[in-house]
């Protein structure tokens, strides 16, 4: 089997060539819409952009009564645009008014016309997906010009490194859905984070907690895995353990669900878990849900 690719533009290309050789793909980091469509050998473990945003979406609105947001997205990769595609989805149940959609590209670095623009319309939030190369310096600009209004990101912008990325009170007010958080209490996450920690000299993140996860899932179906010796074979039994493992650790309780193909037939799997939603404040993330 192969772990990966991490990110899912690379994910679309790789995938289809695992599935002809009928091998595993297992995705840790691959949120975007249509990875799992590819076929049955291929899974992940990392929560879809599709299920985490409108809870994300619906939370914000709950907690500081938005009635309009500004998108901004980066048109030129798969997981942001996916992500676009996923929020404007969201936005339209409940109905909530965009007052104006800007876009970027990969490796932008001044984003300043964007957010003046943005800042022209007067929203109550920004939508954003962006990975967090440009998304960290989004959120420094956006200060900067006096927006500072929530950001709601995707899980291209959950990571700790925005508290050095966007330093000084830039990242206050990001609010991210995740199936993990650094601040959840759970038994086995504390018992994660203590021995990355200990391991790594540094906290981890979500992709660090999903791919931790990934390998007691692997691990759990080789367990119910009868190895013969040929490839093929083998290839196949465990692509038959894994859809009914379960498992609990970082990232909480954990379960499969299929995904279907573009024709509606049973393909690969996705992950069946729920977000943690969470805002950042004075270098912390606090859970809202």
């Amino acid at each position: 089997m192969v772990f990966g690719p991490t990110l899912s533009n690379s994910a679309q290309a790789a995938d289809p060539i695992a599935q002809a050789a009928k091998t595993v793909a297992f995705g840790t980091s691959n949120t975007a819409d249509g990875i799992t469509s590819i076929g049955n050998y291929v899974f992940r473990n990392s929560v879809t952009e599709a299920d985490v945003l409108p809870a994300t979406i619906s939370t914000v609105k709950a907690k500081t009564g938005l009635k309009n947001v500004a998108v901004l997205y980066g048109n030129d990769d798969v997981f942001t645009k996916s992500g676009y595609d996923n929020f404007k989805t969201a936005l339209e149940d409940p109905t909530i008014p965009v007052t104006t959609t800007e876009t970027f590209a990969k490796g932008d670095v001044d984003f300043k016309a964007q957010l003046t623009k943005i800042k022209g319309t007067n929203p109550d939030a920004i939508v954003l997906s962006a990975l967090l190369a440009e998304g960290a310096p989004i959120m420094v600009q956006a200060r900067q010009l006096g927006l500072n209004v929530p950001i709601i990101g995707g899980n291209g912008m959950n990571s700790v490194k925005i508290f050095d990325l966007a330093p000084g009170g830039a990242s206050n007010n990001l609010w991210i859905g995740s199936p993990w958080s650094i601040e959840n209490k759970a038994p086995e996450n504390v018992k994660f984070i203590a021995a990355s920690k200990a391991k790594f000299n540094g906290s981890p993140d979500q992709f660090a907690a999903q791919s931790y996860d990934a390998m007691y899932t692997v691990a759990q179906a080789l367990k119910n895995t009868k190895i013969s010796g040929e490839l093929p074979k083998d290839r196949a039994a465990l692509r038959d353990a894994l859809p009914s493992v379960t498992w609990t650790g970082a990232t909480g309780a954990f379960k499969f669900r299929q995904a279907n193909d573009r024709a509606g037939k049973p393909a690969g799997y996705d992950a069946d878990q729920g977000p943690i939603v969470s805002v950042t404040k004075d270098g912390k993330s606090v859970i809202e849900t």
